[in-house]
């Protein structure tokens, strides 16, 4: 979940390029584009740069492979990807528009943003011992792309939006190292608490949103989790600090369905609040839900992280 921690940090330094003033001239429009393209590539070679030496440094290297985790963690690594690739197409094409960059163009350029990004990181992948350069990894992160460039080439607006949420879990007690040892570790590690929402805009997808007086900042969200996973592929007994790890959990799915709140649909002229509802907009509110999950069991929530 090194990924969806870069891409809040990229997301963020849109947010702040973007509070600039939107200027429509010719000669202006151009200045505000290079001054994007040119924050966009200052940030990307930096994180770039930075998440090698933090990161793949200090694993062995080798000569580039691909390595197939597509059975890893029931698949929620590889819905982080979707969401993550989503998110920071979203924000790009957002910086391109305010720049003053037509629709068509801010669509392409912004919305690869996310792919072009999180491709670097699955080649860095490539070259580490550790891990591989993952197709599965790469056809999420395109289909993640797809689905904003998708829908804003097609409405002009996000009537389904990817969004996150997370709640704690015991599982990082029985294997901190990879699960997570602090609360900010576990919202990236830890699988069992993370949740990834398609949150439906009712009134966009269902109403004719012109004249319907229905809110428009009301969502009905699906989200998918996992629990039970105290390793990638299975749950064998490990051993930490001395410890044997319980393998007995029973590794499910787990499907919710819920309420949301679109942030970007609530009406205001002041721009930090518009940019700050941008932000929030990334998590999925908490809200009552109905879940299943492949242990055939269905629960209710009252209030759900």
């Amino acid at each position: 979940m090194k990924r969806f921690l870069l891409a809040i940090l990229l997301i963020l330094t849109v947010l702040t390029a973007s509070a600039q003033d939107t200027l429509r001239d010719d000669a202006k429009v151009r200045r505000n584009v290079k001054i994007v393209l040119g924050t966009e590539a200052t940030f990307y070679a930096a994180s770039m740069t930075g998440l090698y030496f933090a990161w793949y440094a200090d694993y062995p290297q080798s000569s580039f492979h691909f390595y197939n985790d597509n059975a890893e963690w029931l698949q929620m690594d590889k819905v982080g990807h979707g969401v993550t690739s989503y998110l920071v197409g979203s924000f790009g094409y957002e910086l391109l528009r305010d720049a003053g960059l037509n629709e068509n163009r801010s669509i392409w350029l912004g919305g690869t943003l996310g792919l072009a990004f999180l491709t670097t990181i699955e080649v860095f992948d490539g070259f580490s011992s550790g891990w591989g350069f993952s197709w599965g990894d790469m056809a999420a992160n395109t289909l993640g792309s797809a689905m904003f460039i998708g829908q804003q080439y097609l409405w002009h607006e996000q009537r389904i939006t990817l969004k996150y949420s997370f709640h704690t879990t015991n599982y990082p007690n029985y294997r901190p190292d990879l699960l997570g040892e602090n609360f900010l570790q576990q919202t990236l590690k830890d699988y069992n608490g993370q949740t990834y929402w398609a949150s439906f805009n009712i009134k966009s997808l269902f109403y004719n949103h012109k004249e319907s007086k229905f809110p428009a900042w009301l969502n009905f969200a699906i989200g998918y989790g996992t629990t039970g996973m105290i390793s990638g592929f299975d749950n064998q007994s490990y051993t930490f600090h001395g410890t044997p790890t319980p393998p007995f959990h029973q590794r499910k799915r787990e499907f919710f369905f819920s309420l949301d709140v679109d942030f970007t649909r609530i009406p205001t002229n002041n721009k930090f609040l518009k940019y700050t509802f941008k932000v929030l907009n990334i998590f999925k509110i908490p809200f009552p839900a109905l879940e299943y999950n492949t242990g055939g069991e269905w629960l209710w929530h009252w209030i759900y992280f």
